[in-house]
């Protein structure tokens, strides 16, 4: 049996840029960036996330306008399996990706809530006009925990560096201006 280099980097391309369209999903939901969001998946794109079902453009603006409602999130991917080369032809691969997502709620009274949901991700990616990206998503939650929020460790220590949306995430601004007096030289 011969070895295909040229398969085997067209292979590692394609879950590169695949594992890149998850990540744009992720980050698009926890900074509020829908175009990024939307960047993950093809025009024709189906989501499936059991509060709604729809193409691509509506499910983004519904992903964005719940979040928006929430005080922050934080989406994380565990493991990620891509298997390229689909049932559907050569451009075409099949994916699950695990997740866990922590979102700040209040509940009926005011009160801060964790709601942490975890579950995966059941997608079929194509590869189309060049860029591979997700065709269908299908959300799967495996569970739910939603606990009182305790936030005495950002009361106790004010300076801690937080999240921001909206494109006011420091990995989004890099504003290295805005730094204390106490960091370092600057």
């Amino acid at each position: 049996m011969s070895f295909d280099l040229e398969a085997e980097i067209r292979d590692l391309a394609a879950r590169r840029d695949i594992a890149d369209a998850v990540h744009r999903y992720m980050r698009g939901l926890d900074r509020l960036d829908a175009a990024l969001q939307r960047t993950a998946f093809h025009d024709d794109a189906w989501i499936d996330c059991g509060l709604m079902a729809g193409d691509a453009d509506a499910f983004v603006a519904f992903a964005q306008d719940l979040l928006a409602g929430m005080e922050a999130t934080h989406h994380l991917l565990g493991q990620v399996r891509i298997e390229v080369a689909g049932e559907a032809g050569p451009d075409t691969a099949t994916g699950e990706c695990y997740f866990q997502a922590w979102h700040g709620t209040r509940d009926a009274t005011g009160q801060p809530r964790d709601l942490f949901i975890a579950g995966r991700y059941i997608d079929e990616y194509a590869y189309k006009n060049g860029e591979w990206r997700i065709a269908k998503r299908q959300l799967i939650t495996d569970w739910v925990k939603d606990d009182p929020a305790d936030h005495g460790f950002f009361a106790a220590n004010p300076t801690t560096n937080r999240a921001g949306r909206r494109g006011e995430d420091f990995s989004e601004t890099r504003d290295w201006s805005r730094r204390s007096d106490r960091e370092g030289p600057k």
